[in-house]
Parts: structure tokens; C-alpha cells; sequence
């Protein structure tokens, strides 16, 4: 998806999505032709709908066929057990600063976290926390950019798009996955 056609709410563009339940409650799965283009989390299949409507108001949205649903499948096997490369092609839509931190982000490995003050300082710029939070809070693909994966300097676990107990239960569920690997 080119920048403008988002900026155009997706106006030229075609998107088929499809909506499964997992873990963490509903996950919408949407695709451009480019690439998966939002995975996002809520508690009903109408929010994570809504989810999608607010995101690209303009776009054409088609409830995917079953062939689409083998798709969903492995995205909600990857939220469950995210210690493999995900390789399905994205379409991620961000400014350049958004890129940066979502390419650091896309490098820590499940079951680590890292503050935003340390990717700030890794993106060289170490006054850059708040712009890094901005940029967390402007990802659309839960879990495959993985935002939960950064918290407070001090180690707490700070804000989330999808809610404080959903990242919670990310990085409950990734500290189990690891220590059951490691053992």
C-alpha cells in the first residue's frame, strides 16, 4: 500500500480480512496485496471490525474466503507461540521514525523486553523515549511488531493498544514458551 492511498483511507485499495478468537480474545487479520497490512486484538468480532472501518474508512473490505482462513490460522498459532521468524509478507504503513523503531522492535526475541529509553539510545537519539511510545502506540500489527515487548525503564509494564492485560499476557505467555524451550 502506497502512503497516500492510507492517507486516502484506503480509498484504490482492496483489503480481505478475517476474524478468529484466541487468547487474548479476538484477532482481526487484514491483507492488501501487498502484505498483512493490521492484525488487532478487542473483545467482540464487531470492535475488532470497528477496528479495521477506523483504519481504512474508504477501502474496500472483503470477508475473506477459506483460503484466507489457513492464514489466520498460522497468525493465531504465531501469537501463541512466537518463537519462530514470521515470514508472511507486511504491508506496514509508518513514517520513517515509526520504520526505525518497528524494525528494532521486529529484533527482540520473545520472552525479552526492552525499555523505550533503550531503543531510543539505539536509535541514537536518546531524548527520543516519547517519540519511541508514539511509535509503539501507532502499530497495527499486534504481536507480528512486537510493542508488547516494551516497557518502562524501571520494568513495568506501561501502556499497550490493546490493553495493559493483554500485553501482560504476551509476556506471560512468551516467559513460559522460552523456559519450557530452555528446559
Amino acid at each position: 500500500m502506497k502512503p497516500g492511498d492510507l492517507k486516502k483511507g484506503g480509498a484504490t485499495i482492496a483489503i480481505k480480512y478475517g476474524i478468529s478468537r484466541c487468547f487474548l480474545g479476538w484477532v482481526i487479520v487484514a491483507a492488501s496485496e501487498r502484505g498483512i497490512c493490521s492484525i488487532e486484538f478487542g473483545d467482540s468480532p464487531d470492535e475488532v471490525i470497528q477496528l479495521l472501518h477506523q483504519r481504512f474508512p474508504k477501502a474496500q473490505l472483503i470477508k475473506a474466503d477459506q483460503g484466507f482462513n489457513s492464514l489466520i490460522d498460522e497468525i493465531v498459532g504465531f501469537i501463541k507461540l512466537p518463537d519462530k521468524d514470521f515470514q508472511i509478507p507486511l504491508d506496514i504503513q509508518g513514517t520513517v521514525f515509526q520504520q526505525k523503531v518497528w524494525a528494532i522492535l521486529r529484533e527482540i526475541k520473545p520472552g525479552r523486553t526492552k525499555s523505550y529509553s533503550d531503543i531510543a539510545k539505539q536509535l541514537g537519539n536518546p531524548q527520543a523515549v516519547r517519540a519511541v511510545a508514539q511509535a509503539c502506540a501507532a502499530n497495527k500489527l499486534a504481536v507480528v511488531v512486537p510493542c508488547h515487548r516494551v516497557v518502562a525503564k524501571d520494568g513495568r509494564i506501561s501502556g499497550y493498544r490493546w490493553g495493559v492485560d493483554r500485553k501482560k499476557l504476551l509476556l506471560e505467555n512468551e516467559n513460559v514458551t522460552t523456559s519450557r524451550e530452555k528446559s
